[in-house]
């Protein structure tokens, strides 16, 4: 099990709402990174939706995981990742093999917009920014 988290919305460091800020200032921050897929823009947060067959890369935080499956709990609450409801679940919480910015590879947990993504705004660039 990964003691990793690739945050590529709202739980990275300054976007990271006040329901979940304190949370999101607890994790260590080990660098950037990127993983295959697309980004979809959702109104209040962005969804990826994974694919390492994609060429786009989607842009993201990677942090260390020191509060064990309480942290993990929290985050999936926050999320609104259902590990014994996943079909009802917003996003996944799934693993995936994150490029760091120095081009190691490190095993992430990542969340996964668990929709299609409809008509959302596709962001190209493959990085969220507040609006």
């Amino acid at each position: 099990m990964p003691n990793h988290l690739f945050a590529y919305g709202t739980l990275r460091p300054g976007l990271a709402p006040d329901v979940v800020a304190a949370l999101v200032a607890q994790l260590r921050v080990l660098g950037q990174g990127t993983v295959h897929g697309l980004l979809y823009d959702l109104g209040d947060y962005p969804g990826l939706l994974h694919d390492p067959t994609q060429e786009s890369r989607v842009h993201g935080t990677v942090f260390e995981l020191n509060g064990g499956e309480d942290l993990l709990r929290r985050l999936d609450d926050y999320e609104g990742f259902y590990p014994h409801a996943p079909a009802q679940s917003l996003f996944l919480r799934e693993t995936a093999t994150v490029t760091l910015a120095d081009g190691g590879e490190l095993d992430c947990w990542l969340y996964l917009y668990n929709h299609p993504p409809g008509t959302a705004r596709l962001i190209p660039s493959g990085i969220y920014r507040r609006q």
